[in-house]
């Protein structure tokens, strides 16, 4: 027999070392968390809408995709439908947290699935630093600049009738604000929802024209990204 035929099949020292079981499966988990967290951390995050304030655009419990590289430094557009971090006057009261419920936080943050560690809004941009923002004109139109906005998104508004119910009526329309001059550095932000929005405007509904301290305004700073897809549930319309 062949020298060559006698030699018994070496096994490299690479097939020899084989890892413990599951610890591969565990190394693979743990390196697509990171994936996924770098990707959620620097690009694109997924969040749950945790109202019914933008109806019909947005339902509650909604999963939509944010680009957090949509501005770069610059402001959001008006019409932007953005997600900001909850911060002043519009964080809530903080409740207490065990492990279980700071477990699933962490995890949600990596992930995107399940609570966030951070309290998220999610909003239409309306004006940005130094607009003068206001509702409104014979039409019920909210206007910005002075020019009435196109706005077909808008769900269940407060009544508006000209003459009758208004914002020169005895009993002014909720729908009237203003005119509000947004911050430096600052957005007025609306729900599409208009009548179950707790909004920048929320304080200055139906209150004499001239009254900016209602204002609530958003930091532009705690903006996360826009919204640019919703990803759930399957078979709603884009966004408007």
């Amino acid at each position: 027999m062949p020298a060559a035929d006698a030699e018994a099949p070496q096994e490299s020292a690479a097939t020899k070392r084989r890892w413990p079981a599951g610890v591969g499966f565990a190394l693979n988990v743990l390196v697509a968390l990171l994936v996924v967290s770098l990707v959620q951390g620097f690009v694109v995050k997924v969040f749950n809408v945790p109202s019914g304030s933008m109806e019909q655009t947005l339902g509650v419990g909604d999963r939509i995709l944010v680009n957090r590289l949509a501005y770069g430094g610059a402001d959001p557009e008006p019409g932007d439908v953005v997600v900001f971090a909850a911060a002043g006057d519009w964080e809530p009261a903080a409740a207490p947290k065990g492990p279980l419920r700071r477990a699933a936080e962490f995890f949600g943050d990596l992930t995107g699935i399940g609570p966030a560690s951070h309290h998220y809004l999610v909003k239409r941009v309306v004006g940005t630093s130094g607009d003068t923002v206001e509702c409104c004109d014979d039409a019920g139109s909210v206007l910005l600049e002075g020019e009435p906005l196109d706005e077909p998104y808008i769900h269940n508004d407060y009544p508006f009738e000209p003459g009758v119910q208004d914002c020169t009526s005895d009993v002014r329309s909720l729908r009237c604000f203003g005119p509000l001059e947004v911050p430096e550095g600052s957005l007025l932000v609306l729900g599409d929802h208009r009548s179950n929005s707790a909004d920048s405007v929320i304080g200055c509904r139906g209150r004499d024209p001239g009254d900016g301290e209602c204002l609530r305004a958003v930091d532009a700073d705690t903006v996360v990204g826009r919204v640019v897809l919703k990803i759930w549930p399957l078979g709603r319309d884009g966004l408007d």
